[in-house]
């Protein structure tokens, strides 16, 4: 409208008088700030604050055991220790027969070597990174079907044992190594885990769930009888079942239970998660698949059992897990989780990874927050980014906001544009208004979006190598490396444009 009535102006300082008087009603009617911004955001720097422990970066899974070995999966260990902190990692099989944990001699007498056990936490504790020991799969010699082989490429197999007998043995065997390797108090910090989502395909007891009540009641009794230090936990189940069931049995049976584990994707269906057909977002549904098992831990009769969520991710649609979606995800699935959660584990940290057989290329929508070769994907860079939050959060209604403060006295506040893989979306403009903080104050802003940290469109760029080379994986890192902006408040208030699936993060030094 202001364009049209310019046009038809004549003279230069009619225009110029034209276009202050309306910028001057604008601004006299309040209205000049609704056509900037579409959102409005305020940030009180004294508001009520609770305690934010940062339990979505605390676990990370990871493939495999015996992949810690190699040395890409402890470069892109040390790398993501770097950027997120995080203390334990989760991974299957460490009984598997490639580890070599156990045979049987001529006479069918129990052989254990732990040799490559050591290795493989040896090498985590000493890059500062504790295990958490997921108690699968069957050595071949103790499988009840030596046959019962799941289809992941490397073929675990997930029979009951032959010999609960034999089962028990090895698995005291096992913890009084890890005691006298490493000491009770070292031991006691990690976490014991029965098995991997024995509700599908990953244990072949029959029937399912009352074979696999009693391998955890062995497996509980075992470690504790080493020391009862040791945490023990489960049910590790898929799509968050049998928390109910497994704990009404712990307390009939007197079972040693020190925490329960679970887990849910993002793209899990409603049906398996809850049992109905709602039609429930995406990104919604992991944190309400949390908060139903965490009521069921309360309502049961150990009310007061930590949650582990040992595995997790967004869609794997589209590519979504190597691109800028991936930030704005997890950062709404903070904000709906706080509070309900003791640590919620991201599947995975790395690409090094090989369910389906070894990864061919980067960029095929895998898991980890690194690529193939080492190669920093953007969710590399938006964990970094969150991991910079305060350790309190600030009260603040916005649903696309974690507002936090450091101990500092630092403001971080993370701001979003979420549309999952499958919706279109449009970039925002938003307002956020900084109340109790200095006029003018220097803010750092820092962002991965389409334009920031985005690997995929550098590898794309460069041509797609298929086996990029060390000099070209440096590049790559390199050229998408995510730095902050150095900015000012204008008097309280900055304005950002933020693009789809763009997360920004925003800081704002304390002395207010």
């Amino acid at each position: 409208m202001l364009v049209v009535l310019i046009g038809l102006l004549d003279s230069s300082m009619e225009k110029v008088r034209l276009v202050l008087t309306v910028l001057a009603l604008l601004l006299a009617l309040g209205l000049a700030d609704q056509c900037q911004a579409q959102q409005q955001v305020e940030i009180n720097a004294a508001a009520t604050t609770s305690p934010f422990p940062h339990f979505w970066e605390e676990m990370f899974g990871s493939g495999r055991a015996i992949l810690a070995l190699r040395e890409s999966y402890r470069n892109d260990l040390r790398a993501v220790k770097q950027a997120t902190g995080f203390r334990y990692v989760r991974f299957h099989g460490i009984l598997d027969d490639e580890v070599g944990v156990y045979k049987e001699d001529e006479h069918g007498n129990p052989v254990y070597n732990f040799a490559y056990v050591d290795e493989i936490y040896d090498g985590l504790l000493k890059n500062g990174v504790r295990p958490v020991v997921e108690i699968s799969f069957m050595p071949k010699k103790l499988a009840f079907d030596p046959d019962a082989l799941h289809p992941f490429w490397y073929k675990p197999n997930v029979s009951p044992p032959k010999s609960w007998e034999k089962w028990d043995g090895l698995m005291a065997a096992l913890a009084r190594h890890l005691v006298e390797r490493y000491g009770v108090d070292e031991v006691a910090q990690w976490y014991f885990e029965v098995w991997n989502e024995p509700n599908i395909d990953f244990w072949g007891g029959i029937p399912r769930k009352k074979s696999y009540f009693e391998l955890y009641e062995h497996t509980a009794r075992d470690l504790k009888s080493v020391s009862p230090q040791l945490r023990v936990g489960g049910p590790a189940t898929a799509a968050a079942a049998w928390v109910d069931e497994f704990l009404k049995n712990a307390a009939e049976k007197h079972m040693l239970v020190d925490f329960v584990s679970t887990h849910g994707y993002a793209d899990d269906t409603a049906e398996d998660l809850f049992g109905t057909n709602e039609d429930i977002p995406m990104d919604d549904r992991v944190c309400r698949a949390v908060e139903k098992v965490k009521r069921q831990i309360e309502s049961s009769a150990l009310p007061k059992l930590p949650l582990l969520w040992t595995e997790w991710n967004v869609p794997g649609m589209k590519e979504a897990r190597d691109t800028s979606y991936v930030g704005p995800a997890v950062a709404n699935t903070i904000r709906e989780c706080d509070g309900m959660v003791d640590m919620l584990s991201f599947w995975t940290f790395s690409d090094v990874f090989e369910e389906g057989g070894p990864i061919p290329k980067p960029f095929e929508g895998h898991f980890g927050l690194r690529a193939k070769g080492g190669i920093n994907k953007p969710s590399f860079y938006d964990f970094r980014l969150l991991h910079g939050l305060g350790h309190l959060r600030l009260v603040n209604a916005a649903t696309n906001v974690l507002a936090t403060k450091r101990k500092d006295g630092t403001l971080v506040v993370a701001v979003w544009n979420l549309a999952d893989p499958d919706a279109r979306g449009s970039t925002k403009t938003v307002r956020m208004i900084f109340n109790g903080v200095r006029s003018g104050a220097t803010v750092n802003i820092s962002r991965v979006d389409d334009q920031n940290g985005n690997t995929l469109a550098a590898y794309r760029a460069m041509g797609s190598p298929r086996y990029p080379t060390e000099e070209q994986i440096r590049k790559l890192n390199a050229t998408t490396e995510v730095s902050p902006s150095r900015n000012h408040l204008e008097g309280n208030h900055l304005d950002l444009r933020v693009e789809v699936n763009a997360l920004v993060v925003i800081e704002v030094a304390g002395g207010y």
